[in-house]
């Protein structure tokens, strides 16, 4: 099991396939621990939507040595905190506990991996869970799945890119121990994640630990992954939804952006494009449309589904543009207004300033976030999943500070030349 080091890094993969990344930090006295595997809803078999997230909550009911809500009460009582989410590319698991805790949690992770507990019983018990998340979520709140959830049904046209991922409720309530063995044979086998340790840990202990805990798993192919592609947009396309609990008029304008994986520099341009429009009270969609039209209360733009996704999807991916307003002028008043900074943007190109105050955002932002080591974890094993490449981490402000206003101008000037697509949300019910 040769170890490799790369900028801080080291990293060896063991003869199952598991990939391991460690970060060591002698300033630390956490150890952050994450398993990142190669699945998310865009792998989940059709005619079972929210499969992946239904499988994330499985993942929590036990398995061979652990009993059910076990792991929880483990980690916790080590004084360490864990969670769990699914995304459109991944699904990760996480903790981070003091230095101590680091034989227990790769013990933990390691055991799920290779023997989940997968009954009639839990299977029952996290689809009822599931379903009160979605309630809770989406249901019962103003503007919910908005733009997550129909964005994307709206943009696309391929099961894997439009479909709903937090699952319809007769297809969750279908879906059999069966399926779910069959998801775990396929999808959560070592050879399909990566384990990232980062903070309080010795690289050579965790090499000790992982061939110990997960080098018994036996090996499985590698499924095959996306990315699933999609032609642009020949036409723009529209959709309105009526919505009793929202308070204001909203929409969402949807722009496909580059392959974050195999354009990635193109990529970047267009995080920085978000970031001069939207990023912050200067940027320039807020001070036109807030502070000087004074039209819309709010504007934001991203990249992903849910803003910080941007690196770790694979292609397709939308900059989305959102607007809440009161309804005094019309989705296409204001978005005439878009296309003017666009189109402004695309001609002169943004200012110095503007690109300092975006790379200063993002550094402080991105360096903030990752102070904690759980976060740290979770993005190497992400980039690690996505990129191969966890070494991403160190780079990407780096890279940002380094975009050109030139690529910053091109990508202003591909959007004003796309077919876009706009989901509006109107206050009440459907006349």
């Amino acid at each position: 099991m040769p170890r490799q080091k790369s900028a801080a890094l080291e990293r060896f993969a063991l003869s199952n396939g598991l990939r391991v990344v460690v970060a060591p930090d002698a300033s630390s006295q956490l150890v952050g621990v994450a398993v990142v595997y190669d699945v998310g809803w865009r792998s989940e078999p059709a005619g079972r939507t929210g499969f992946a997230h239904l499988f994330e909550h499985m993942m929590f009911q036990g398995s061979a040595n652990v009993a059910k809500v076990e792991h929880m009460a483990l980690v916790e009582g080590a004084g360490g905190v864990f969670n769990g989410y699914t995304r459109a590319d991944i699904t990760a698991y996480f903790q981070a506990l003091p230095a101590g805790g680091l034989e227990l949690a790769l013990w933990l992770e390691a055991d799920r991996m290779g023997s989940l507990a997968i009954t009639e019983e839990n299977l029952a018990n996290q689809v009822a869970v599931v379903k009160e998340e979605i309630n809770v979520n989406v249901f019962n709140q103003p503007y919910g799945g908005f733009p997550w959830i129909v964005l994307p049904e709206t943009a696309f046209d391929s099961y894997p890119n439009s479909h709903n991922g937090y699952g319809a409720f007769e297809e969750l309530e279908r879906a059999s121990v069966a399926d779910a063995a069959s998801f775990y044979e396929t999808y959560y086998a070592p050879s399909n994640a990566v384990l990232a340790v980062a903070g309080a840990c010795d690289p050579a202990e965790v090499a000790a630990y992982a061939e110990r805990f997960f080098g018994p798993i036996p090996l499985r192919p590698v499924p095959a992954h996306g990315p699933w592609p999609e032609p642009p947009l020949s036409r723009p396309r529209h959709r309105l939804l009526h919505d009793g609990r929202a308070p204001q008029p909203a929409f969402v304008a949807g722009y496909r952006s580059p392959d974050p994986v195999n354009r990635l520099q193109d990529h970047l341009a267009y995080t920085v494009l978000a970031g001069v429009l939207a990023g912050s009270d200067a940027s320039r969609l807020r001070r036109r449309l807030v502070h000087e039209e004074r039209i819309v209360t709010d504007v934001s733009c991203e990249l992903g589904i849910f803003g910080v996704d941007n690196f770790i999807m694979r292609d397709p991916v939308l900059l989305q543009v959102l607007v809440m307003h009161p309804g005094a002028s019309s989705t296409e008043q204001i978005l005439a207004l878009v296309d003017a900074e666009l189109e402004r943007l695309a001609d002169e190109g943004p200012t110095r300033d503007e690109l300092e105050r975006v790379a200063a955002a993002y550094s402080s932002g991105y360096w903030r976030s990752l102070d904690a080591v759980m976060e740290r974890s979770i993005t190497l094993a992400s980039l690690e999943v996505v990129h191969g490449r966890a070494e991403l981490l160190a780079e990407l402000p780096g890279r940002i500070a380094a975009v050109a206003p030139e690529a910053v101008a091109a990508a202003a000037g591909e959007l004003t030349g796309q077919q876009r697509t706009v989901v509006e949300v109107v206050p009440g019910a459907a006349q």
